[in-house]
């Protein structure tokens, strides 16, 4: 009897050992690389929020994409580039197939992924972040700066200033600080914004914050009272940015005189302001509020008690901007379905599906991305998709972002040409032949 027990016991076991891996046969692995601790987490958690939720949204609503469930594992960073890299090393092998793709969410983990991608064939997406050049795919073929690079973003920036003052020749003979965390996100800008110095005849002053004082620049604020600038760009992160608006408040700066970049223009960066944001401007390249793929979160997650965050910040700036990054590195795996077949993918898969990429209008409307997310192809020779953005200010009474701009494009005929030399650079640097996009299929 006890031998027959063990037997049965043993057949239990091996049922159960097998049964798990053929479970996982038919999911597709998504690492999440969030950092929901330290400095940078007011900004992070909303992010995350929202590339976790969608992601869930979609095996609640519809079993996955394709019928293949999407598997999720997040790998706290705390937005440190050795820890992001460890959570590379640690969830790229994972799932049937490994890891799709990577959202590191951090301009320092980003140089550090662009030279693994290539080897272990695992595309890289950098909404809105990471190295200008990757826009460049013929030179760098597994990072894709979706919607926006940081040279996009300060044209867009000294564009909307020369506008303000009524044209680029007014330019001439003004002051413009450039305060930014000192890392490679805030460093990154730097290259057009001098560019556009030489051009435009303004003074140019670079001002960076170590992130061990993000939260104490009252120096630099006494340097800006001092020199007073006529312009200030906040090209900080995380509390650095509520820190700066205060601080900004405290010298009697005017805050409608200061211009964040997209990651200093959202909820978490004017709120422990209170009044003191009051007029505060950034970029954005998507609005907050609500959009209809809102309801789907809200019916299949929130009004179930299943989302990670809070139901009323789920219309914010980065829960939206976490959103739209889920939904971009979902529809790159359905395009990539539609060539090799509803089933787990690989990474070199996905990066096709990247590649080829088409959202139209009909597509997003289906999707209930319309007005969140503008129509936009990627293709071999642009990585990035759009280059544009719009202004938007904040009103401290109703606690709401209002735009004050139209869409604003940037100068291809100015930024073009330095993102084939810099991508030429990291070629040489890299030992990389581009691609002939003109082969490329």
């Amino acid at each position: 009897m006890k031998l027959k027990l063990t037997l049965a016991a043993a057949a239990l076991v091996l049922a159960g050992v097998t049964a798990a891996p053929a479970l996982a046969q038919n999911e597709q692995f998504m690492p999440v690389l969030p950092y929901r601790t330290g400095g940078f987490a007011p900004n992070g958690i909303p992010w995350a929020n929202g590339y976790v939720d969608y992601l869930n949204m979609l095996n609640e609503r519809d079993g996955g994409i394709g019928g293949v469930k999407l598997l999720l594992e997040e790998c706290e960073t705390a937005y440190a580039t050795d820890r992001g890299v460890e959570c590379y090393e640690r969830l790229k092998g994972k799932g049937p197939t490994g890891a799709s793709v990577f959202n590191p969410l951090s301009t320092g983990i980003t140089f550090a992924l662009m030279d693994k991608a290539p080897v272990d064939k695992i595309p890289v997406i950098t909404m809105g972040y990471g190295r200008s050049e990757a826009a460049d795919g013929s030179v760098v073929e597994w990072t894709f700066p979706l919607l926006g690079t940081y040279w996009t973003a300060a044209d867009v920036q000294i564009h909307y200033l020369a506008n303000t003052l009524g044209g680029y020749d007014k330019l001439k003979g003004k002051k413009i600080a450039h305060l930014y965390l000192d890392s490679p996100y805030g460093k990154e800008p730097i290259p057009v914004l001098e560019a556009l110095s030489k051009k435009w005849g303004y003074e140019l002053m670079l001002l960076p914050v170590a992130a061990a004082s993000m939260t104490e620049q009252k120096s630099t604020w006494l340097q800006i009272r001092q020199a007073r600038p006529d312009f200030v760009l906040l090209w900080g992160y995380g509390t650095m940015n509520s820190a700066a608006i205060k601080e900004a408040a405290s010298v009697g700066y005017p805050r409608n005189q200061m211009l964040g970049g997209w990651w200093a223009g959202a909820e978490p960066d004017v709120l422990p302001a209170e009044d003191g944001a009051d007029g505060y401007k950034a970029l954005a390249f998507h609005p907050g509020g609500a959009f209809p793929v809102h309801a789907d979160i809200t019916k299949f997650l929130y009004d179930k008690g299943k989302g990670v965050g809070k139901k009323e910040e789920i219309n914010q700036v980065l829960y939206n901007r976490g959103m739209i990054n889920a939904m971009l590195a979902t529809e790159a795996i359905r395009t990539a379905q539609a060539k090799y077949g509803k089933k787990p993918l690989t990474g070199e898969q996905v990066r096709w599906g990247i590649e080829n990429l088409k959202l139209p209008e009909a597509r997003l409307k289906e999707l209930g991305f319309a007005g969140l997310v503008a129509p936009f192809n990627v293709t071999c020779e642009n990585h990035e998709g759009p280059h544009s953005a719009l202004i938007h200010q904040w009103d401290a009474k109703t606690k709401t972002w209002k735009n004050v701009s139209d869409w604003i494009e940037a100068d291809q005929a100015l930024l073009r040409p330095m993102i084939v030399a810099a991508a030429k650079k990291y070629a040489d640097e890299k030992k990389i032949t581009p691609r002939d996009c003109s082969k490329v299929n």
